[in-house]
Order: C-alpha cells, then sequence, then structure tokens
C-alpha cells in the first residue's frame, strides 16, 4: 500500500541547512540514509520521521509550487517565531501575494526555499 513519506528539501550545503531546519523545528539529525548528499531528520520526541535534506544544484524558486507551512497557535507566538528563525538565519520575503490582514507570513531557509509562518488563530486569509 502506497503511503505518503515526508518532505524533502533540495539545499547546496546539508550540514549548513542540518543545522538550520533543527534548530527551527526542534529536530534531530539520524544515521539513516546519512550521507554526503542527504541528512534524514527526525521529531527529538520519537515520533519518527519529519523532513529530509538533499544536496542540489538548482536554484530555489522564487515562487515555489509546494512549500512547507510551518504552525503556531496565536499572533504573539507567530511574531516570536517568525524572530526566533531570523536570528537562525531565515530571511524575509518580499512577497507580493499577501492577501489584506495575512495569517502568514513569508520566510526563506539559507537557500532560499520559501516557508510559511502560520497563525492558526487567524487562519485562513482569504
Amino acid at each position: 500500500m502506497l503511503s505518503l513519506g515526508f518532505p524533502v528539501i533540495g539545499v547546496t550545503d546539508v550540514p549548513r541547512a542540518e543545522a538550520f531546519w533543527t534548530r527551527a523545528l526542534n529536530l534531530v539529525a539520524t544515521e539513516e540514509w546519512h550521507g554526503d548528499n542527504w541528512r534524514t531528520l527526525n521529531h527529538a520526541d520519537g515520533r519518527g520521521r519529519a523532513l529530509a535534506l538533499m544536496r542540489s544544484e538548482s536554484p530555489a524558486e522564487p515562487k515555489p509550487r509546494l512549500h512547507l507551512d510551518l504552525l503556531v497557535e496565536t499572533t504573539p507566538e507567530q511574531q516570536a517565531e517568525v524572530e526566533r528563525l531570523l536570528d537562525l538565519g531565515a530571511q524575509r520575503v518580499d512577497w507580493d501575494g499577501y492577501p489584506p490582514d495575512p495569517d502568514f507570513v513569508v520566510l526563506a531557509d539559507l537557500d532560499g526555499n520559501i516557508f510559511c509562518v502560520v497563525d492558526l488563530s487567524n487562519a485562513p486569509s482569504g
């Protein structure tokens, strides 16, 4: 039976991306399929696989069709998490698709991969 695995993010520097995403999402790197071009990241609480990083030579898409949504429960939590992620090296993205009163903030990781921090108390924005 087919099942959904986990998201894989293409990155140019696997160790740098590992450092960012493990700190950003409280994940731990595993030895599973571990190599110069791949890292599997698990949930720190033992729930299993969460994310994988794969070395890629192609550039990040400025408007990807698929991206990660990172969820928080409140607006103050969203503000705090955005600042924490910026301190880890994420960058704000000049996003031209924000609706009025958006529930999300668009950021990019160190490789330029777009992701959103979504405030569930304000969702969904339209």
